[in-house]
Order: C-alpha cells, then structure tokens, then sequence
C-alpha cells in the first residue's frame, strides 16, 4: 500500500515537472516568434510617437557629435523567423549569407591631409554657385565646388540651391544642411561665408558655365584669371563640373572630407532620420529599397512597361513638356531591353524571392510617391508585407514640418539608407551612386546592384511560360549577383574607344566610389601587433 503511494506521488511529480517544462517552452516560443509576417502587417499602429524635447539631445563621441534619441518602447516585434520548411540550423545559415556584408579587405577612410598642406591663401574674390537637380546631385555639386573654390583662391559663398527644377522644392541652405558645422569643419581648406558683403551685392559679376568634368589647369587657367576683371565669379551650375580623376591627392580627399564630413543634414533632418532607422531596426535587420519607380524619372526614362495606355501617355506628356529633358521620342521596349529603365516594383518582388529573402523582411521604401499608387505595388506588398516608408514609420504630425519640400524628404530616406544593413536601388541614379558611394566610405556595407538588363531577360522568360520561379532561377539570379554586392575595388575608368566628352560620361564617379583616393588597406604586420596603412 505504501510501495504504491509513492509510485503515485512519483508519477505525480513527473506529470507537473512535464506541465512546467511544456509551459516553459511554450513562453520561450511566444517570445521569439510572436506573430505571422501577414497578421504583424495588418496590425501595425499608424505611428511611434516623436520623443519630445527633452530626449533628444547632442552627444559627443570621439570628437564627433551624434544625436543620441531616447525612444519608448516599440510597438513593432522583431522579424519573425522565416516560415520555410527547413531545419533550424539551415535556416540560420541561409539568413546569415543573404545579411552578411561583403569582406572590406581592411580598407578605411584616410582623407587627414598631408603634412605639406597649407591653410587656404588669401582669397582673391567670392564663389557663388548655383546647384542644380535633385538632393543628391546638388550634394557632389557643392562638394565639387568646396574643391574649386580651393583651386581658385576663392571665398565660398554658401551655395543657392535648386528651386527650379521639377520638385519646385523652396528649401535654403541652411533648412538641408547643418550651414555653421560645413563653414567650421572646412575652415582650413576653404574660406566660406554665409552671405556676400553688401559692397560687393551689386557688383559686376561673372556668370560663367564652368565646363564638365574639368581638371585642375581649366581652374587654375581659365578660371582664375577672371580674377583680374571680377571679384564675383558664379557657377551657373554645379553638377559634374570636376574630373573624377587624375586630380591631386590633396584635392580628392577635400572632396570626401567635404561630402563624407563636413555636409551633414540639418539637426531637424538628422534627428528624424535617426529616428526612422531605430523604427526600422525594431524588426531587425532591413533592406532599403531605392524604388525608383516615380513619376518623373518614369517620364524622363521613357519606360512604359506594365502600365496602362493612359498613364504612359501622362507620361509622354510630361516629357514633351519639360523643355531641358532634350530627348522626346523614346521606343520603351528597347530601353527596357538595354537595362536602361528603372525595375518595376514587380520585378523586384521577383528578384528578392530568387535572392532567397523571405517573405518577413523588413523593406525600407525609400522613394517619393510610387507612380500608379498601391495598383503597381499589389505584387511586391503581396511578397513583402512588411513594407514600409517615411509615412508608415511616422506620423502626419511629426513628418509635417518636411512636407512639400522633398529635398528634405529624400535626405531622410538617404539616412535610412546609408544606415540599412542592405541597400538595393532599382535604379542607378543620383540617389543610388551616393548612398553606394558613402556606403562604401564607411567600411563596404553591403549594396546589392541588379543587374537589371539580364534580371528583365530572365522576367520575360517566366511570363513566357519558358522559365519558372524555383532553384532553377534562384541560382542564376544568385550566380549573377554574385561579385555585385559592394566589395572592395578600384574605382572603374571610361570605357575603351570612347572619346571627348562621352568618355568622361563613361567614367565611374567619384562620388559612387572614393576608392583608391579617400580609402587606405591596413596591413597588420606579423612581427608585432603594430598596423601600417599604406
């Protein structure tokens, strides 16, 4: 009786310490995958709230100042683990590959100047320069013209930027960019001032077209003698008015020092930015989506591919009637043919799932508004439910003081996108080789480039009924790809036989990669710990 009261109380005990463990593991499950991808999606609050003043404020670390955001707990749970019927291990082994950045060979940022560099001369007159185009074209611009301005013995007047062009965007200066730290931190390359001298507002000034991609003897030749009869020279335009090479070393690292350091946002963009990327990164790791698929560069292009007969005709339209956009008639099939038109937000669906990303990544759009609206984001958002952007992450509040000025806008999509653990642009734009170029400045992070003539092959053949979506696919989309994810290399020269001008079109910018100028390979020596940077 005895023997089996015990043999009771022991099987009683095992039952609970069973039921403990179940509840256990159960708990553990719940914490680490939450919800399905699908039901996260539909369930997401509209906004994080903005932290107030109090918990935003400035940090310096290693002489650098940072903003350091005080955010609530998020909303948002962590990516969920991939739905695929693979073993664990598997899976962690895949979703490390696609996330994992490309080896930096030991390459860093060495833009200190040399010890032979000198303080700026003294000035013989004032740069003003005109930017024009969008964010980022503006940027090389200007960072351009902080290395002209040195060539010329020239005081930088704080340049004007675009308000013309097709954004129609009022921004200054000073509502972009942070004005007082870019006069301060080049202030022993270039003498800047904010505002030309009253005495010299109403004088004769030189307005001069400064000719494209122009070495150091057009500036200090042609340029610089017009001291002799003008003490204000103006640069029509900014955009691609220095050579991407053969320039001297001293003047290539000022104009990563000016992009890469000196032209930071403004406090109020860089805040918000930051922001954005601590929204995102609450899922986890994220791609960044450069989705060029706009209205404008939609019309410039000329691609009509999968849209309907009444929007390429918007579309046609608009070209016909922007009279600097030079090229009117423009056979859309062939330039999808050649690669030249930006990914539809479709194709890139495609391309992601032939990647092997699942269908719970995280995906930053960093675009303005995509032409056709949620009709040509059905297939992508149907893929990829975790979509999201600027409006998704924040509030109509907290993203009004940007609204109607997408220069503004577009540098909050550029700091997401420098920040995200992938950038993809589906366009090689101005956007696209900045954001590569800077990712590249700061250690190679990994920036997946499509290639999108051989991508658009490949799409035609599964629409065909030729091709379908499985192994087959997924291993030439990844064979292709393979050396086009940012890793280490020299910046790439013009292309053999071209001449004049196009060779110069030809050329890599440098903007896109600063590679061998503004980056250094450590080598560590094997006799001692020391580190040569050579």
């Amino acid at each position: 009786m005895m023997q089996r009261r015990r043999w009771k109380l022991g099987l009683v005990r095992k039952l609970l310490l069973c039921a403990i463990g179940g509840i256990g593991l159960l708990a553990l499950l719940y914490a680490h995958v939450r919800v399905s991808p699908s039901s996260e999606a539909a369930n997401l609050p509209d906004s994080y709230k903005l932290p107030i003043q109090q918990e935003i404020g400035f940090q310096k670390l290693g002489g650098e100042r940072r903003w350091k955001v005080e955010l609530v707990s998020p909303y948002l749970s962590k990516t969920p683990l991939p739905a695929r019927k693979l073993d664990g291990a598997t899976v962690v082994l895949e979703l490390n590959k696609l996330w994992k950045p490309p080896p930096n060979r030991d390459y860093v940022p060495c833009v200190e100047p040399s010890p032979t560099y000198t303080l700026p001369e003294e000035s013989r007159g004032y740069l003003l320069v005109h930017t024009n185009g969008g964010l980022n074209q503006m940027r090389a611009g200007i960072c351009d013209m902080v290395a002209v301005a040195r060539l010329i013995n020239a005081t930088l007047v704080i340049p004007e930027l675009d308000k013309r062009s097709f954004w129609l965007d009022t921004s200054n200066f000073s509502d972009v960019f942070d004005e007082d730290y870019f006069i301060s931190s080049l202030a022993k390359d270039v003498n800047i001032v904010k505002k030309l001298p009253k005495d010299l507002a109403n004088a004769t000034r030189a307005v001069k077209h400064f000719r494209s991609w122009s070495g150091i003897d057009y500036y200090h030749n042609e340029i610089a003698s017009m001291w002799v009869d003008y003490q204000v020279i103006r640069a029509a335009k900014s955009d691609s008015r220095l050579a991407n090479n053969y320039l001297p070393p001293e003047i290539q690292k000022l104009r990563c020092r000016a992009c890469y350091e000196a032209l930071r946002f403004s406090p109020r963009i860089e805040a918000m930015g930051k922001l954005l990327v601590d929204r995102m990164r609450s899922y986890g790791p994220y791609i960044s989506l450069h989705l060029r698929y706009e209205k404008d560069m939609l019309a410039f292009s000329g691609c009509t591919h999968d849209l309907s007969p009444e929007e390429a005709d918007e579309l046609k339209t608009i070209r016909e009637n922007t009279a600097y956009w030079k090229v009117k008639d423009i056979n859309s099939t062939e330039q999808r043919a050649k690669g030249y038109c930006p990914l539809t937000p479709k194709e890139i669906g495609i391309f992601l799932t032939a990647l092997g990303f699942p269908s719970n990544t995280p995906i930053y759009i960093a675009a303005g508004e995509i032409y056709g609206g949620d009709s040509h984001m059905a297939d992508l958002q149907s893929r990829y439910p975790l979509l999201m952007n600027k409006e998704k992450l924040a509030s109509a509040e907290e993203l009004e003081p940007f609204i109607n000025h997408a220069s503004q806008l577009a540098a909050l999509d550029y700091i997401v996108s420098v920040e995200s653990d992938i950038f993809m642009p589906s366009y090689s734009g101005n956007m696209a080789r900045a954001v590569e170029g800077h990712r590249r400045f700061l250690g190679h992070r990994k920036t997946i480039s499509p290639d999108r003539k051989a991508l658009v092959h490949l799409v035609d053949k599964i629409w065909n009924g030729t091709l379908k979506e499985g192994r087959k696919l997924s291993i030439r989309v990844s064979e292709i790809h393979k050396s086009r994810q940012g890793s280490p290399r020299k910046r790439k020269g013009p292309i053999s036989g071209t001449k004049g001008t196009d060779r110069f079109r030809s050329e890599e910018a440098f903007y896109v990669n600063p590679l061998p100028d503004c980056l250094c390979q450590k080598e560590k020596s094997t006799m001692n710990t020391s580190v040569i940077i050579r």
